[in-house]
């Protein structure tokens, strides 16, 4: 039985009658101007309406999304008095905020920097391993084929985020790879080979090789699983539901830990760390535009309040990354990821009447901006029962290229997940429409994820400067275990060469900055950092756009 509707079954009905003819059929990619063109008329960070400048701050003027800059300008949680700072409750060599990928990253290899485990602390929000590392579905990209060059890599990289990266992290990005995935490999990550014991690779969007390296489409939890387990090996003491809501800084101004909160009990935690690495994830949860997410529940820009308020400078903040095939149908998926890998094994997106209207594997930013264009400005979209608009991935075609049992051999929790509801992707098409996924910006950082604050270093999806206005699929798994790693070993190093605080632990810069909020006249953007998101009221109805 059907999972659609009567009144989708039509259109699908078109998809099915058309597919002969589309299997001989290779949709033009753009020239660059039209991309642009596109780009302009239909992305949403094109709508100035949804950006405002920040107010005060190391990036005053700068445009944002208004979500973020109402967390930025939102008072301090800890007021004076709140927090003893003469008690220190932890204290450690390097302390990492966060528990995903890149925080577990830069543990291992502070560890392999010679740090001892007892003198590394992780703090997360949520447990060890709850994070868009672990959601993560496509791959990683490294250049290891003998056709592939990291050279290829940086141009391809470069080119997709709009030529507004930062040169020398694409660089460190692109050299470091293929020594990432032997480090994985070494660890036993089990990564998709044939036959014969060889790696596979597969495009992704923007990419001009197949460098694109899975485990199915579980890569993310694949990648976690291995990391999560190497560090509880070797002692690598945890924190869990506790939050960092703001950072220390010391007499000479440099970063000396911070100040956590229990999620459940509200008793704060202070830290006292010679080095302090920010891997708090990004934004996803803020719902930037309305958009429904693909992002983890603890995505929610902390990491980026509590760096800004000591005076951390972010960059490209003014760009956001749709993932063109969030799931569109049925209503409890919607937002949900489904993998660019879909499109790479030959799922071609369609419109209502079943015609090709875009190259599958533009990048991002562009295909997200075509399927907007296909639903708000054509209006060739397919409509669900509650008024969501998207249009459809042929997936009966990957088998029809690859052989009967490809979808469930390499996209495996995307069958499973269909299948709960009904849809059985390797016979009908499934529905789709941009979903918020990444944060290209963040906290600048130099190869070594240092940042522009003495003492803290960044890594990961809260770190700015590696993808520009645009990210590549592949290339967030990558970012995570390259400056993980970097950060890690940076942070590591300058414990063990004597880096110590210096005098009293400071909260001042925080009431500096909530004195700056007032005497801005900023009031009533309430406090942050946000912690976990407010599901309550009208955020809890139906993402249905109408902002287009």
């Amino acid at each position: 039985m059907s999972g659609y509707p009567d009144s989708m079954l039509a259109s699908i009905a078109e998809v099915e009658r058309s597919r002969a003819t589309r299997l001989g059929e290779t949709f033009p990619k753009l020239p660059q101007a039209d991309a642009d063109a596109l780009l302009q008329r239909h992305h949403p960070d094109y709508r100035p309406e949804g950006k405002r400048p920040i107010s005060i701050g190391p990036n005053r003027d700068d445009r944002a999304p208004v979500e973020l800059v109402d967390l930025l300008e939102a008072r301090p949680r800890i007021a004076a008095g709140d927090v003893d700072l003469t008690v220190v409750d932890r204290d450690v060599g390097v302390l990492i905020l966060g528990g995903g990928g890149a925080a577990t990253v830069a543990a291992l290899w502070a560890v392999e920097e010679g740090l001892a485990p007892e003198e590394l602390l992780i703090a997360t929000k949520l447990r060890h391993g709850d994070s868009n590392s672990m959601m993560a579905q496509g791959g990683i990209q490294a250049a290891v084929s003998p056709t592939d060059s990291p050279s290829q890599h940086f141009l391809d990289a470069f080119g997709g985020g709009h030529f507004t990266n930062k040169p020398e992290l694409v660089r460190a990005l692109v050299e470091d790879a293929p020594g990432i995935l032997r480090w994985h490999e070494s660890l036993g990550v089990l990564y998709d080979r044939d036959a014969s014991g060889e790696m596979l690779r597969k495009h992704g969007g923007g990419t001009s090789r197949m460098r694109m390296h899975s485990a199915k489409d579980y890569t993310g939890m694949e990648l976690m699983r291995v990391l999560r387990d190497e560090a509880r090996n070797i002692g690598i003491p945890v924190l869990e539901f506790v939050s960092a809501v703001e950072l220390l800084i010391d007499a000479d101004g440099r970063v000396a830990g911070a100040v956590l909160v229990d999620v459940e009990t509200e008793r704060y935690t202070v830290v006292r760390a010679r080095a302090t690495v920010l891997a708090t994830g990004g934004f996803g949860r803020l719902h930037i535009q309305g958009f429904a997410t693909t992002n983890h529940y603890g995505a929610t820009a902390d990491g980026l309040v509590i760096a800004y308020r000591a005076g951390a400078r972010l960059r490209d903040m003014d760009s956001v990354q749709y993932h063109p095939t969030g799931a569109a149908y049925p209503e409890q998926l919607v937002g949900q990821l489904i993998t660019e890998k879909v499109r790479a094994m030959g799922a071609q997106p369609l419109n209502r009447h079943g015609e090709q209207f875009v190259y599958p594997l533009e990048p991002r930013d562009v295909e997200a901006a075509a399927f907007i264009r296909e639903c708000y400005e054509r209006e060739k979209h397919i409509e669900t029962l509650t008024g969501f608009r998207g249009v459809w991935l042929d997936t009966p075609m990957i088998e029809t290229i690859h052989g009967k049992g490809a979808i469930e051999q390499n996209l495996a929790a995307m069958y499973r997940m269909f299948t709960r509801f009904g849809i059985d992707m390797t016979t009908q098409p499934i529905l789709v429409f941009p979903t918020l996924h990444y944060q290209n910006g963040g906290v600048e950082i130099d190869p070594h994820g240092r940042t522009s604050v003495p003492g803290l270093y960044a890594a990961g999806e809260v770190s700015g400067g590696i993808h520009g206005k645009n990210r590549l699929m592949g290339n967030s798994l990558l970012d995570y275990n390259v400056f993980g790693r970097r950060a890690g070993r940076a942070a590591a190093r300058e414990v063990l060469d004597g880096a110590c605080p210096r005098g009293d632990l400071s909260l001042d810069h925080a009431y500096r900055f909530a004195a700056e909020l007032q005497r801005a006249g900023i009031d009533g953007n309430g406090v942050s950092p946000m912690l976990l998101p407010d599901y309550r009221g009208k955020e809890a109805l139906s993402r249905r756009l109408d902002i287009f």
